[in-house]
């Protein structure tokens, strides 16, 4: 532990104390983002040593922005998913290697439990105990459910349309709910608000600094279960946080001797009626602009304008990678398909990475003889209630 070597922004490379809540430039208001002194951990931090560690995300906590001592960390036993092989949905959509990293089996059923554990745990040591987080759902949850394990509280607010199911979980956590007209982006200006009016510590996606070094352990385990890593990585893009954390993770990994120079391509998926990322790759611009009159039944991939654009567009470039959209209905067969086949129960965001991998794989820019991981990020339990 103990080896966060400082914040650093990714627009104007601007240097602060790692031990800074707020995760944004005053100065250029870029995203920051944590950097550790991984020339000290070089030899120390190995893949034998990690394995030995009892289970779960803080065995990586050289890696994460957490406090000095796993035992004041907060956990609900997150981390460690399986990533399953699935060849029968591999002959269907005609590839040969498909893997799914299924974050299901996470506390409260998704991938936000990683960001959020690492968030809480690392404000709650700063003597935080009031927490406000904008939503479209599953991210509420996960912050209700860690906050009342850190004895804090949750504010969270929530699109009126969100999921009535996550709704109903957030309050049995006792989070308390602010809903609002209008998307998550308004729900974002909101929590802002609320947050600066009450002085609430903001949660926000890129707002602070623990979600995306939480998530960021999803890459951490895909290169230690392979011990390579694959050729092409799929990942439903809303808020975009997974997918910049996986990279991060990837080029820590390098800088430790865990790999080496190649990485995966990136393929962002998102819905066709909320697209921000697509359109800015296929126009080729440096940022995402907002999409108007967003709709898709993933309330996940419903994000019109990610505050992290600029970085999420990078992370794709730099693997030579591939946006692609869509339909809900596509979301849907392929859920049904998933299940029929594997047994996997997917949420609507992570059943589009199998049409999307369908679609890319059909066009030829995937090859059958590549390894492919799609990214479920979350139980399709949710979405039958």
């Amino acid at each position: 532990m103990g080896v966060l070597r400082g914040l650093e922004c990714t627009g104007c490379r601007a240097e602060y104390d790692g031990g800074r809540l707020s995760a944004v430039c005053p100065a250029c208001q870029s995203p920051l983002l944590a950097r550790y002194d991984l020339v000290a951990l070089q030899g120390r931090l190995t893949r034998e040593v990690v394995a030995g560690r009892p289970s779960g995300l803080w065995r990586w906590g050289e890696l994460l922005p957490a406090p000095e001592s796993v035992g004041r960390t907060i956990s609900l036993g997150e981390g460690d998913t399986p990533l399953l092989p699935v060849p029968r949905l591999a002959a269907e959509i005609g590839l040969r290697s498909v893997w799914v990293k299924d974050e299901g089996v996470n506390p409260t059923g998704t991938f936000k439990a990683r960001g959020l554990a690492v968030a809480v745990a690392r404000a709650s040591h700063q003597g935080i105990s009031e927490f406000v987080l904008p939503t479209a759902g599953n991210a509420g949850a996960a912050l209700s459910a860690y906050a009342a394990r850190a004895g804090a509280r949750a504010h969270i607010f929530a699109p009126a349309d969100a999921p009535r199911p996550i709704l109903r979980e957030i309050e049995a956590a006792g989070g308390v709910i602010h809903l609002v007209d209008g998307l998550i982006d308004r729900a974002g200006r909101e929590a802002a608000a609320a947050a600066a009016a009450e002085g609430w510590m903001d949660l926000s996606t890129f707002r602070e600094v623990g979600r995306v070094e939480g998530k960021k352990t999803m890459g951490l385990e895909l290169a230690e279960a392979l011990g390579d890593l694959p050729e092409v990585i799929v990942y439903p893009t809303g808020g975009g946080t997974g997918l910049v954390g996986i990279a991060k993770a990837f080029d820590e990994l390098e800088a430790l001797g865990w790999l080496g120079p190649r990485r995966p391509r990136m393929v962002a998926v998102q819905a066709e009626g909320c697209a921000p990322v697509v359109r800015a790759m296929e126009r080729g611009t440096p940022d995402v602009d907002r999409w108007e009159e967003a709709h898709t039944a993933a309330a996940g991939l419903r994000v019109p304008r990610p505050f992290a654009g600029r970085l999420i567009l990078d992370t794709v470039r730099r693997s030579q990678g591939m946006a692609v959209t869509v339909s809900d209905d596509d979301m849907r067969h392929a859920r049904a398909r998933l299940a029929r086949l594997e047994g996997v129960l997917a949420c609507l965001e992570g059943a589009a990475t199998v049409a999307g991998a369908e679609q890319l794989a059909r066009r030829g820019w995937i090859r059958p003889d590549e390894r492919v991981v799609l990214f479920n990020t979350g139980t399709g339990l949710k979405d039958l209630l």
